[in-house]
């Protein structure tokens, strides 16, 4: 099955609409994937998730692995029926989450040596298991596992981990059983033009259904983000999706669809939630704030989640002050909703080739405050 074709292009920049294709629907790009490490999206239903406008969603191998063990998922018919998700599910491979665990994994040829954050036991990723492990899920799109290069890196460290990232992701490809789940490869090469040219070409040559963007987003200015998606995403052929991998806050996801990347996930609308910081058509407000204590309005006058509809920013800050439960269901139903209605914004926008308009209105609303 062809993973991707493009439907429209920006005439003034090199943002692009498209479709991803997996045997659980399609799915319509630039689009946002909400997370949903452990099988769940914390803290809102599946039900909900569809009621925000959710395509797909994102799990993680490594957690997974962990906790209850991919054998346990699959029979119980693989991790959409088990967590009760019909739409499609992308499985990053657990690269980034070794790389967090820093003092606690080594980086070998063969594949990477880590302790478990649950209970300290030795664990062994390859990138054999982690394609067995993605293929026992279910996983619609599968992730190669790789290296996250830190920043800031040598030019060594770089030069090392990129060229052991391709050869792992030759040995992803060869592991491959399940043809029907598509494979992406992910680009790395530190913050560094060279050896981030010479990753994609290297990849490219072994055939994906897709290209992600791996190790942004890990501490790195933004200017030097932009600059590497704009280094990179000319080398990639139209014919691929492209996926940023961890990216971002709303200003993040405008100036990639800007540069023609295709996917995103983050933590942030729901993590955000939880932590009471919620996003508007104008920016961010902090529930919590005395201010909003006899606030009759909703969170945002323009949108039109649930949340929205039926609640005010007085209730929502007396819920997170008494630490009541609802409220992460609330405000992150908010949140959700804020990014993906910002990415459907998008996908509109590009239709009618109208991108550049929306991205000024975009900003503007932003400097004028309410």
């Amino acid at each position: 099955m062809k993973a991707f074709q493009e439907t429209a292009r920006s005439s003034t920049c090199a943002a692009r609409r498209g479709r991803i294709f997996t045997d659980r629907g399609t799915v319509e790009t630039p689009v946002f994937m909400p997370v949903g490490t452990q099988a769940t999206v914390k803290a809102v239903s599946p039900e909900e998730l569809e009621k925000c406008g959710a395509q797909i969603i994102l799990g993680n191998t490594y957690h997974l692995y962990l906790r209850p063990g991919q054998r346990i998922i699959q029979e119980l018919g693989g991790l959409h029926t088990f967590m009760g998700w019909k739409k499609p599910v992308l499985t990053d491979s657990g690269g980034f989450q070794i790389y967090s665990l820093a003092t606690m994994r080594k980086i070998e040829e063969h594949g990477v040596r880590f302790r478990s954050h649950i209970d300290g036991s030795i664990h062994s990723l390859t990138p054999e298991s982690a394609i067995e492990i993605q293929e026992a899920l279910g996983s619609d799109i599968m992730m190669c596992l790789d290296v996250c290069i830190p920043y800031p890196a040598t030019l060594r460290e770089t030069a090392d981990f990129t060229a052991l990232t391709t050869r792992w992701a030759e040995r992803c490809l060869a592991a491959r059983k399940r043809k029907e789940l598509h494979l992406f490869a992910i680009i790395q090469g530190g913050m560094d033009p060279e050896w981030r040219i010479r990753s994609a070409s290297e990849l490219l040559e072994l055939g994906f259904d897709g290209y992600a963007l791996g190790g942004l987003s890990v501490g790195e200015p933004k200017e030097l983000l932009l600059e590497m998606i704009d280094t990179v995403r000319p080398v990639v052929p139209s014919e691929y999706p492209v996926y940023v991998m961890g990216v971002g806050t709303p200003e993040d996801l405008v100036e990639c669809v800007a540069r023609g990347v295709d996917m995103f996930d983050c933590v942030l609308p729901t993590r955000n939630a939880r932590n009471g910081m919620l996003f508007t058509s104008s920016g961010r407000i902090v529930i919590k704030n005395a201010c909003f204590r006899r606030d009759s309005r909703p969170i945002d006058a323009a949108c039109r989640c649930y949340t929205c509809r039926n609640f005010s920013r007085a209730y929502l800050r007396h819920l997170y002050i008494s630490k009541e439960i609802l409220v992460h269901r609330l405000t992150t139903i908010h949140n959700l909703y804020y990014f993906l209605n910002l990415l459907q914004e998008m996908r509109s926008a590009i239709e009618a080739d109208r991108f550049e308009e929306f991205k000024k209105e975009f900003y503007s609303r932003r400097e004028n405050k309410t």
